[in-house]
């Protein structure tokens, strides 16, 4: 009842403010501004836009090389495990038992390192490509930001990953274009 109540007193109080508008008021506002009867939005793909920016294609090259060189050391102490693992299965019958022992132990300190390298290589991969792609995606930003407040977007729309299946093309422009313009 008084969520009711305060809802109706809000609503009291600015149907007042807004029957006092002027049309030389609103005759003061700037073209960008979006009228309360017509929403206007923007839409793009980031990803493509982001693709198509300069310097994309070489940050895009050096996380590749990146990968390459974690992949290779990670094909490196595989190769390594498996032959001790190789070793430990073929000479597993004449050892004696605490060289059993010693080299079960082994093999798993090996096994437990590989692992945690792996984890911490993927996580130092996921925070350089933060880095690498950080200057493109905060140009990307604020190209972003300058068409929207230009045009007097209500919001702008990322239509990746079919996140926005019907857009009316009345009532939304797509951006792409003019982004790649902002960002040449």
């Amino acid at each position: 009842m008084k969520h009711l109540l305060l809802c109706m007193m809000l609503s009291a109080a600015f149907v007042p403010t807004q029957a006092q508008v002027s049309t030389s008021t609103v005759d003061s506002l700037p073209v960008s501004a979006p009228t309360p009867s017509a929403v206007r939005f923007g839409y793009f793909s980031y990803t493509a836009s982001l693709q198509a920016m300069p310097g994309y294609g070489i940050a895009a090259k050096n996380m590749e090389d990146l990968r390459a060189k974690y992949d290779n050391e990670m094909k490196r102490v595989e190769s390594e495990f498996n032959k001790k693992y190789e070793e430990f299965l073929e000479g597993q019958r004449d050892f004696a038992p605490s060289i059993l022992q010693k080299r079960q132990a082994e093999l798993q300190e090996l096994m437990q390192k590989n692992m945690a390298f792996k984890q911490e290589s993927q996580r130092l991969l996921r925070q350089a490509e933060a880095e690498t792609f950080k200057p493109l995606k905060e140009r990307l930003a604020l190209a972003i930001q300058k068409i929207g407040r230009e045009h007097g977007y209500a919001f702008i729309l990322n239509t990746d990953e079919n996140t926005v299946p019907y857009i009316n093309p009345g009532m939304g422009t797509d951006i792409s274009p003019e982004i790649a313009n902002n960002l040449k």
